[in-house]
Protein backbone atom coordinates (compact mmCIF):
# COMPACT_ATOMS: atom_id res chain seq x y z
CA UNK A 1 0.00 0.00 0.00
CA UNK A 2 1.06 3.90 -0.77
CA UNK A 3 0.80 6.52 1.58
CA UNK A 4 1.88 10.08 1.11
CA UNK A 5 3.55 12.13 3.52
CA UNK A 6 2.36 15.45 3.26
CA UNK A 7 6.07 17.07 3.06
CA UNK A 8 8.47 18.19 0.94
CA UNK A 9 10.70 18.54 3.95
CA UNK A 10 13.31 15.65 2.72
CA UNK A 11 14.54 15.43 6.84
CA UNK A 12 11.48 15.20 7.99
CA UNK A 13 10.46 12.24 5.24
CA UNK A 14 13.76 10.50 6.02
CA UNK A 15 12.88 10.32 9.84
CA UNK A 16 9.52 9.45 9.01
CA UNK A 17 10.37 6.56 6.83
CA UNK A 18 12.94 5.17 9.20
CA UNK A 19 10.39 4.57 11.78
CA UNK A 20 7.19 3.98 9.55
CA UNK A 21 9.01 2.03 6.84
CA UNK A 22 8.86 -1.00 8.92
CA UNK A 23 4.87 -1.22 8.65
CA UNK A 24 5.75 -2.03 5.28
CA UNK A 25 3.97 0.65 3.50
CA UNK A 26 5.54 2.24 0.38
CA UNK A 27 5.97 6.29 1.68
CA UNK A 28 6.06 8.47 -1.32
CA UNK A 29 6.56 12.50 -1.03
CA UNK A 30 3.94 14.80 -1.80
CA UNK A 31 4.09 16.09 -5.87
CA UNK A 32 6.12 18.50 -6.61
CA UNK A 33 4.35 21.93 -6.94
CA UNK A 34 1.35 20.23 -5.13
CA UNK A 35 -0.09 23.24 -3.33
CA UNK A 36 0.57 23.95 0.13
CA UNK A 37 -2.84 24.74 2.42
CA UNK A 38 -3.16 27.11 4.80
CA UNK A 39 -1.74 26.02 8.20
CA UNK A 40 -4.89 28.14 9.74
CA UNK A 41 -5.61 25.58 13.08
CA UNK A 42 -4.98 26.56 16.56
CA UNK A 43 -2.93 23.40 17.42
CA UNK A 44 -0.76 20.56 16.45
CA UNK A 45 -3.26 18.27 16.01
CA UNK A 46 -5.34 21.00 13.90
CA UNK A 47 -2.81 21.97 11.28
CA UNK A 48 -1.59 18.10 10.78
CA UNK A 49 -5.01 16.81 9.89
CA UNK A 50 -5.49 19.95 7.79
CA UNK A 51 -2.11 19.06 5.65
CA UNK A 52 -2.78 15.20 5.22
CA UNK A 53 -6.26 15.89 4.67
CA UNK A 54 -5.37 18.05 1.84
CA UNK A 55 -2.57 15.74 0.32
CA UNK A 56 -5.07 12.89 0.71
CA UNK A 57 -7.90 14.87 -1.69
CA UNK A 58 -5.07 15.75 -3.70
CA UNK A 59 -3.92 12.29 -4.35
CA UNK A 60 -6.50 9.91 -3.47
CA UNK A 61 -4.14 7.81 -1.35
CA UNK A 62 -3.66 7.72 2.29
CA UNK A 63 -1.59 10.46 3.66
CA UNK A 64 0.48 11.13 6.79
CA UNK A 65 1.15 15.04 8.26
CA UNK A 66 3.53 15.67 11.19
CA UNK A 67 2.88 19.24 12.27
CA UNK A 68 5.64 19.95 14.73
CA UNK A 69 7.22 22.79 16.76
CA UNK A 70 8.55 24.21 19.96
CA UNK A 71 6.91 25.39 23.10
CA UNK A 72 8.69 27.31 25.31
CA UNK A 73 6.98 27.54 28.78
CA UNK A 74 8.92 31.03 29.95
CA UNK A 75 7.41 32.71 26.41
CA UNK A 76 3.78 31.11 27.06
CA UNK A 77 4.39 29.05 24.68
CA UNK A 78 5.57 30.46 21.54
CA UNK A 79 7.16 29.80 18.93
CA UNK A 80 4.60 26.69 18.89
CA UNK A 81 2.53 26.12 16.23
CA UNK A 82 4.31 28.96 14.14
CA UNK A 83 8.11 27.60 15.25
CA UNK A 84 8.81 27.48 11.06
CA UNK A 85 7.68 30.60 10.61
CA UNK A 86 8.29 32.75 13.55
CA UNK A 87 10.64 35.03 11.87
CA UNK A 88 11.54 35.70 8.54
CA UNK A 89 14.60 34.09 7.20
CA UNK A 90 17.07 30.86 8.03
CA UNK A 91 17.12 28.52 10.93
CA UNK A 92 19.98 30.53 12.04
CA UNK A 93 17.65 33.51 12.49
CA UNK A 94 14.80 31.67 14.23
CA UNK A 95 17.13 30.80 17.09
CA UNK A 96 19.01 33.85 17.05
CA UNK A 97 15.17 35.70 17.66
CA UNK A 98 14.59 33.18 20.08
CA UNK A 99 17.33 33.89 21.97
CA UNK A 100 16.83 37.28 21.98
CA UNK A 101 13.29 36.78 23.28
CA UNK A 102 14.82 34.94 26.01
CA UNK A 103 17.92 36.82 26.54
CA UNK A 104 16.18 38.05 30.22
CA UNK A 105 15.05 33.88 31.20
CA UNK A 106 17.43 32.81 34.28
CA UNK A 107 18.83 29.82 33.81
CA UNK A 108 16.47 27.05 35.83
CA UNK A 109 13.41 29.04 34.01
CA UNK A 110 14.29 27.71 30.35
CA UNK A 111 12.12 24.90 29.73
CA UNK A 112 10.77 23.75 26.45
CA UNK A 113 9.53 20.75 25.02
CA UNK A 114 9.67 19.33 21.45
CA UNK A 115 6.06 18.66 20.46
CA UNK A 116 4.92 16.33 17.65
CA UNK A 117 1.05 16.11 16.47
CA UNK A 118 0.65 13.12 13.50
CA UNK A 119 -2.18 12.74 11.42
CA UNK A 120 -3.69 10.13 8.95
CA UNK A 121 -6.32 10.63 6.87
CA UNK A 122 -7.74 7.49 4.26
CA UNK A 123 -9.91 8.48 1.36
CA UNK A 124 -13.07 7.28 2.82
CA UNK A 125 -12.49 9.85 5.48
CA UNK A 126 -10.73 7.28 8.79
CA UNK A 127 -8.63 9.84 10.52
CA UNK A 128 -5.98 8.50 13.11
CA UNK A 129 -4.12 11.73 15.11
CA UNK A 130 -1.37 10.88 17.59
CA UNK A 131 0.85 13.26 19.50
CA UNK A 132 4.95 13.08 20.88
CA UNK A 133 6.48 15.30 23.24
CA UNK A 134 10.01 15.63 24.25
CA UNK A 135 11.28 17.57 27.47
CA UNK A 136 14.27 19.76 27.02
CA UNK A 137 15.60 23.41 28.03
CA UNK A 138 17.13 26.14 25.98
CA UNK A 139 20.60 27.22 25.62
CA UNK A 140 21.87 30.96 25.45
CA UNK A 141 24.02 29.78 22.13
CA UNK A 142 23.41 27.15 19.60
CA UNK A 143 25.64 23.94 19.79
CA UNK A 144 26.27 20.88 17.62
CA UNK A 145 26.22 20.64 13.35
CA UNK A 146 23.38 17.94 12.89
CA UNK A 147 19.85 18.33 12.83
CA UNK A 148 17.53 21.14 12.23
CA UNK A 149 15.50 23.86 12.83
CA UNK A 150 15.97 24.43 16.60
CA UNK A 151 18.06 21.18 17.27
CA UNK A 152 21.30 23.04 18.23
CA UNK A 153 19.64 25.25 21.35
CA UNK A 154 17.72 22.42 22.64
CA UNK A 155 19.22 20.79 25.35
CA UNK A 156 18.21 17.21 26.22
CA UNK A 157 19.49 15.84 29.49
CA UNK A 158 19.38 12.41 29.49
CA UNK A 159 21.48 12.22 26.76
CA UNK A 160 23.73 15.59 27.92
CA UNK A 161 23.97 16.85 24.73
CA UNK A 162 21.79 19.08 22.22
CA UNK A 163 19.23 17.28 19.42
CA UNK A 164 21.88 19.07 16.87
CA UNK A 165 24.96 16.61 18.49
CA UNK A 166 22.56 13.68 18.62
CA UNK A 167 23.25 10.98 15.93
CA UNK A 168 20.45 10.59 13.89
CA UNK A 169 19.95 7.14 15.01
CA UNK A 170 19.68 7.99 18.50
CA UNK A 171 17.39 11.23 17.94
CA UNK A 172 14.89 8.58 15.52
CA UNK A 173 14.40 6.58 18.86
CA UNK A 174 13.85 9.86 21.65
CA UNK A 175 12.74 12.13 19.83
CA UNK A 176 8.79 13.84 20.17
CA UNK A 177 8.27 13.08 16.12
CA UNK A 178 9.66 9.69 16.78
CA UNK A 179 7.41 9.15 20.34
CA UNK A 180 4.55 10.47 17.74
CA UNK A 181 5.82 7.99 14.80
CA UNK A 182 5.50 4.90 17.53
CA UNK A 183 2.04 5.63 18.70
CA UNK A 184 1.06 6.20 15.41
CA UNK A 185 2.87 3.08 13.87
CA UNK A 186 0.59 1.41 16.61
CA UNK A 187 -2.61 3.27 15.83
CA UNK A 188 -1.66 2.07 12.06
CA UNK A 189 -1.32 -1.02 12.93
CA UNK A 190 -4.25 -1.57 15.03
CA UNK A 191 -6.49 -0.26 12.13
CA UNK A 192 -5.55 -2.65 9.74
CA UNK A 193 -6.27 -5.39 12.09
CA UNK A 194 -9.51 -4.32 12.13
CA UNK A 195 -10.32 -3.81 8.27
Amino acid sequence: MEFVIASHNLKKIREMNAILGALGILFEPLPEGAPEPEENGTSFEENAYIKARAACMLTGKPAIADDSGLVVDALNGAPGIHSARYCEGSDSDRNAFLLQNMAQTPDGQRQARFVSAISCVFPNGDTLTVRGECPGEILRAPQGAGGFGYDPLFWYAEAGCTFAELPASVKNRVSHRAHALQKMKQALGEYYAKQ
